[in-house]
């Protein structure tokens, strides 16, 4: 199997947020900021790889009418891991995640990579797996975090892009605002894809 294909697939073509709509809780509720995109992503991916690894090991020996309670508790375990070191190490980002954080835990993207790739393929391939569709769920975060603070606040991570007149489009840091950015990300997506199409045949 092509590691290259497995990696970039969550990237474009199987992106958690612009094509599975996974994942959508967070993605809605934290992107008010390109920093609060970008820490929900990363610690989305690392819980996502270090559960793909553990659940692809012990694959065999997870007993098949436990598989579910056993890869949540997998899960729970490196969430709890990520709670604590943004807890201890970037106190102010963990404090405006909030409940986020612990809500990783039910993240349909990790449980749903944990059951339909990493309980069905080798370590190899699940860390690739898991850094590909963590990569991608981090870049949707991020700009989808990225688009609504220009707008909202005139701001990109925290440095301002225009100056003190500028007069911020305040919806788009509202919950509105994400639904608005995040239809219109898809509608770019799906129209890149249409020219791609055409140009191909």
């Amino acid at each position: 199997m092509n590691l290259a294909r497995e990696f970039s697939k969550g990237i474009w073509r199987e992106n958690a947020v612009f094509r599975l709509l996974l994942g959508l809780c967070p993605t809605l509720a934290v992107t008010t900021s390109a920093e609060n995109g970008l820490g929900m992503g990363l610690a989305t991916t690392f819980v996502l790889i270090c559960s793909n690894i553990v659940v692809s090991l012990l694959r065999k020996l997870i007993p098949a009418k436990v598989r579910i309670p056993a890869f949540i508790v997998i899960i729970a375990s490196f969430v709890t891991v990520v709670q604590l070191g943004m807890e201890a190490y970037v106190y102010d980002l963990y404090k405006s995640l909030g409940i986020f954080i612990p809500l990783i835990v039910v993240n349909c993207l990790i449980l749903g990579r944990a059951e339909a790739f990493a309980s069905r393929n080798n370590p190899l391939l699940s860390v690739v797996d898991g850094i590909g569709m963590g990569s991608g769920f981090t870049l949707a975060l991020f700009i989808l975090g990225a688009v609504r603070e220009i707008l909202g606040s005139g701001t990109l991570l925290g440095f301002s892009l225009f100056g003190p007149g500028y007069q911020p489009f305040l919806l788009m840091i509202l919950p509105p605002g994400a639904f608005i950015t995040l239809g219109f990300l898809l509608a770019g997506m799906n129209r890149i894809d249409a020219i791609r199409s055409v140009t191909r045949s």
